[in-house]
């Protein structure tokens, strides 16, 4: 349908969708408390109505002999929470201003690159602004705009949509979606790579990203082709900076009005910078620790001549003993306590898969930096939590954190970031670690602080940090836990969120009684004040 853009006003009353609810009972009823973050993902679980009492997390490892350690420290934290007086909340008021986005729904471009129903999306963009909510973010998906073939890009939905967003006077975080989407838990639309790219993958199948089975990963592009000419005479470094740059000469007009304030960059699968480790068309399951991704023939051979030019041809050669997608690191020779994980050839092997993953994001990053020159760019990592409080980390690990008890895996990630200016973007800031526990005891999770090492990593070197919330989340326990990590209690430097991306617009945070904690948790995002707002709420829907 045409909209008439100049008729968009922001809307100055209006009534939410669907009567009040307990805002629990919207949360899918099976718990899946992992981070398989939603673009092209998201992770479903329930929070508990549990408040624990924010600090500094500690990094303590414990064995891996399973859930004696498990219930252990689940019971000690039990006791210690049960021990403590009820927190109060804190008051947010004259805190710094973190600005708030909403990310839109998947399908809000289709597969021709129309805008699916404009009208309704309107009405929603209208309620947002009217709780100063700043903007929204799209994902622009590589398998909609460059489907036609090599360079033929359709920019159209987006043009359309990018006109409502600025007539409504909203600001936009854009998403550069090299990635599949609806292949993951809560995917509801199916978007897969361009149709000439896999065309390309049936003849030449070591373009994706492959496991010690041969079983390939058409997710996303192995980054073993980054400088390999093997699409259509051009490399994947290429491929991805044609596309920025289109839509960079597409959308100027946005860039110089600065209704786009940021854009990310897709680094892996769900656009983050990751191996594909955890599949789940690969039949993993919550809390696996996945697997290698680096046995496609070009990153192999580049592991050969690595070790051959360090003079041991034989380093060259597969880890043995890691298990499969749904094992435990204490029933793999590999990453047990003192396992293949510590020795000379684990640690040579590890050290090169997570550079290949550096690598990659220093290379796409400085090309984006040429694309988006005077624009901020981002780049999101996930947060891999479970084993986080065993020796070797052995999730991460397959993902390519290198970040084992003895290693930090996240500062040189946050110094190539630094490097190109690049904000880290974050998942998983509304996790406690004590709900992870009380679900799944055995995957010694800790997000609290694998939170806290990360937000500290990329403060240290100075660059600012972003993040979103990994599962739905419409009640003031999960809110303030964002707020907790959005502006850490009695900083002496002060630091914050440098703005919080909500996961994301939906019928559910719709309702009333959802969208009134939503309201809630902009303000003290922005650091106002909340007293009196559930009544001026009442007062504003019966109009």
């Amino acid at each position: 349908m045409a909209v008439n853009i100049a008729s968009l006003e922001p809307l100055r009353s209006f009534a939410p969708l669907g009567g009040a609810r307990n805002s629990a009972s919207s949360v899918p009823p099976v718990a899946l408390p992992m981070i398989i973050s939603d673009r092209g993902r998201r992770s479903t679980g329930k929070l508990r109505s549990v408040l624990v009492k924010s600090g500094a997390p500690s990094r303590a490892m414990v064995g891996d002999s399973g859930e004696e350690f498990a219930e252990q420290d689940a019971s000690l934290l039990a006791i210690a929470t049960s021990n403590q007086p009820e927190v109060q909340e804190r008051d947010f008021t004259n805190t710094p201003y973190v600005p708030v986005y909403v990310m839109l729904p998947l399908g809000t471009i289709n597969m021709e690159c129309k805008l699916v129903d404009p009208a309704g999306l309107i009405n929603q963009l209208r309620i947002l602004k009217s709780i100063n909510v700043d903007g929204v973010m799209i994902d622009c998906w590589w398998g909609i705009v460059e489907a036609r073939g090599p360079q033929q890009y359709n920019w159209d939905g987006y043009k359309e949509l990018f006109e409502i967003v600025r007539a409504l006077k909203l600001k936009l975080q854009v998403v550069m979606s090299f990635h599949e989407c609806g292949v993951n838990v809560g995917d509801d639309v199916h978007i897969p790579l361009p149709h000439w790219v896999i065309e390309i993958g049936s003849k030449d199948p070591d373009i994706f990203f492959t496991d010690k089975e041969g079983r390939r990963n058409q997710e996303c592009l192995t980054w073993g082709i980054d400088a390999e000419r093997v699409l259509r005479d051009r490399t994947a470094i290429e491929v991805y900076f044609d596309y920025m740059r289109s839509f960079r000469v597409e959308f100027e007009d946005f860039f110089k009005d600065g209704v786009i304030t940021e854009i990310e960059i897709g680094l892996g699968p769900c656009g983050e910078l990751r191996y594909p480790s955890y599949p789940t068309k690969h039949d993993w399951k919550y809390p696996g620790i996945g697997e290698f991704q680096c046995y496609d023939k070009y990153l192999m051979r580049s592991f050969e001549k690595i070790a051959e030019a360090r003079g041991n041809k034989l380093w060259g050669k597969k880890p043995e003993g890691v298990g499969s997608y749904n094992s435990t690191p204490h029933e793999t020779e590999f990453f047990c306590d003192g396992g293949a994980y510590d020795s000379y050839h684990g640690r040579f092997f590890l050290r090169w898969y997570s550079q290949v993953l550096i690598d990659h994001g220093d290379q796409v990053l400085a090309l984006a930096n040429l694309a988006f020159s005077g624009t901020p760019i981002a780049a999101k990592l996930s947060g891999i939590h479970w084993w986080y409080k065993t020796a070797s980390h052995a999730a991460e690990l397959t993902a390519g954190f290198y970040n084992s008890a003895n290693r930090d895996g996240y500062a040189p990630i946050a110094l190539m970031l630094k490097k190109h200016k690049t904000t880290l973007n974050f998942t998983c800031v509304e996790l406690r670690t004590l709900d992870q526990y009380d679900e799944f005891p055995e995957a010694l999770a800790d997000p609290e602080g694998l939170v806290w090492q990360v937000l500290n990593a990329a403060w240290d070197v100075g660059i600012p940090v972003a993040s979103e919330n990994a599962l739905p989340c419409y009640d003031r326990q999960g809110f303030s836990k964002i707020l907790q990590n959005a502006k850490p209690y009695g900083d002496p430097d002060k630091r914050h969120l440098s703005s919080f991306t909500y996961l994301r617009l939906c019928p559910d945070l719709m309702e009333e009684h959802n969208f009134t904690e939503f309201e809630r948790f902009v303000k003290q995002m922005h650091g106002e004040s909340v007293q009196g707002l559930q009544h001026s709420y009442e007062v504003e829907t019966k109009l």
